[in-house]
């Protein structure tokens, strides 16, 4: 079996964790501890997070679009397959490196999707983002961290709580959608989103996209107004 090869490592800003970027052949990982964040073998998922929220802006003409978290680009390319030419897509990416990544050793996973010109990458916290643009999206897709709990980083459950959902509430514009990756279900978090404003639909996904793979969740969550 071919053995795994650490890539490169990258400090998590505002804490002392590090991601490891891993390769096996032509797979990659990225961990985080002993915790796998993303594998570029299992996209569906996270890909899913884009056509979903899509489907719901499908009657806008030009859809501003936020994606909280690069990751390995599914989410991103997803999004720019779906969405039309007057589109704009902003991708906010804390870790500098990971962008590094996509440019570098990933550049054939991305398969270009960084220079469409639809896309500005911003190297900052999505926090800032949803905090300084109100009523500026269509659509927020949140693939931060494994879910409504921080894993990866504990100001990200500043998204979650009551207050970052009214924040979300805020930043999008009339009927736009909060659309969050989650590893697996979280009751509470649903719960959080209905008080918040969203009219919320919660979809199972495989990770594979195929029907096989780990089952995770997807809010779908409509601002009501």
């Amino acid at each position: 079996m071919i053995p795994w090869v650490k890539i490169d490592t990258a400090r998590i800003p505002g804490t002392t964790d590090e991601l490891r970027l891993m390769r096996r052949g032509a797979e990659f990982s990225i961990k985080l501890g002993s915790n796998e964040l993303m594998n570029s073998r299992l996209s569906g998922s996270e890909a899913a997070l884009a056509t979903l929220a899509a489907k719901k802006i499908e009657a806008v003409a030009k859809p501003h679009v936020l994606i909280g978290g690069l990751g390995m680009g599914f989410t991103l390319r997803a999004a720019l397959a779906v969405l039309g030419a007057g589109a704009r897509v902003v991708v906010a990416e804390l870790v500098p490196a990971v962008v590094a990544w996509a440019r570098g050793p990933m550049a054939e996973i991305f398969a270009g999707s960084l220079d469409d010109p639809r896309v500005g990458i911003v190297e900052t916290d999505v926090v800032e983002m949803i905090r300084s643009k109100p009523r500026t999206f269509d659509a927020i897709l949140l693939d931060v961290d494994n879910g409504p709990e921080g894993l990866t980083r504990k100001a990200n459950d500043a998204l979650y709580d009551a207050a970052g959902l009214k924040m979300a509430w805020s930043t999008l514009r009339p009927q736009g959608v909060l659309a969050v990756w989650s590893s697996g279900p979280n009751p509470p978090f649903a719960k959080r989103l209905h008080r918040a404003g969203f009219d919320v639909n919660e979809v199972n996904v495989r990770a594979t996209g195929k029907g096989g793979g780990a089952r995770h969740v997807i809010w779908i969550a409509t601002k009501s107004s």
